[in-house]
């Protein structure tokens, strides 16, 4: 039987991890039913090589930008030069950036710098911002609400395991969460909460991989495939069928990304 489509929203084919494999991940997704993903460029000098992956693969899209955590030590990004790379075809999302003072608190000036040039972008490029957020949720609340009056954007929360004040900040603000294995590890139940008493048509699903695999491959290299074992997870914290659950979430990644569901790029 043919599983149901689902969409990894967030994922770093790029990384060594998955070097002379993609072929064998992309065979892997599509056989779990995970028909589309993006992979996200954490460093714009590496654009070029994360750009050559979604013109190798057809159901392969990207977004890039600079991680929060490498905000100092990487060129500050420009509007224009993002703005520029948003041209490509396959190009569909803004980020990751963010903020991150879990490791890098000392920089947190020039993060909310990047982010907010990150957030201009966006918003002229009509397309979704991508947010990283760790141990940082009242910054990212402020700066997003103020960027919000600034001139409307939408975004996705990445890897979403932060507060429930930050969840009810970017809902009210339009924008979506997106549940990443961490919701199906066993201490989880918090999060799980969370996302129980989020909207059905906020929630995208991701693997973040190589990174956070979901049970029962826990410790080990996430790939795109994973996306449906989260998604099994998403749609018992949901209460409703799997196919359901993967079908709106499909929705929900169309209804934000949709540059992504029109393109009819064929590479």
């Amino acid at each position: 039987m043919t599983p149901p489509e689902i969409t990894d929203s967030h994922c770093h084919l790029d990384f060594p991890d998955f070097s002379g494999q993609l072929n064998t991940i992309i065979a892997n997704a599509a056989a779990a039913g995970v028909t589309r993903m993006v992979t996200i460029c954490t460093k714009l000098r590496l654009e070029p090589q994360v750009r050559s992956i979604a013109e190798a693969y057809q159901p392969v899209y990207f977004a890039a930008g600079t991680h929060p955590m490498s905000a100092s030590s990487e060129p500050l990004a420009t509007t224009e030069q993002l703005i520029e790379m948003s041209k490509h075809e396959k190009f569909v999302g803004v980020g990751e950036t963010g903020l991150d003072y879990y490791y890098t608190i000392e920089t947190a000036e020039i993060q909310k710098k990047s982010l907010r040039i990150h957030i201009t972008a966006a918003r002229q490029a009509g397309l979704p911002l991508i947010i990283h957020a760790r141990s940082a949720d009242d910054d990212i609340s402020k700066i997003l609400i103020d960027e919000y009056r600034n001139g409307a954007f939408n975004c996705v929360m990445h890897c979403f395991s932060s507060s429930r004040n930050l969840a009810h900040t970017a809902l009210d603000l339009g924008f979506y969460l997106s549940m990443s294995g961490i919701a199906a590890f066993p201490k989880s139940q918090e999060l799980r909460k969370i996302f129980a008493s989020v909207p059905l048509d906020r929630i995208l699903v991701e693997t973040d991989a190589p990174y956070l695999a979901p049970p029962p491959y826990r410790g080990k290299r996430n790939e795109p495939a994973y996306t449906a074992h989260t998604a099994v997870k998403g749609a018992e914290i949901f209460g409703i069928d799997y196919a359901e659950f993967a079908a709106q979430t499909q929705i929900n990644f169309e209804r934000l990304f949709s540059k992504a569901a029109s393109c009819k790029v064929n590479t």
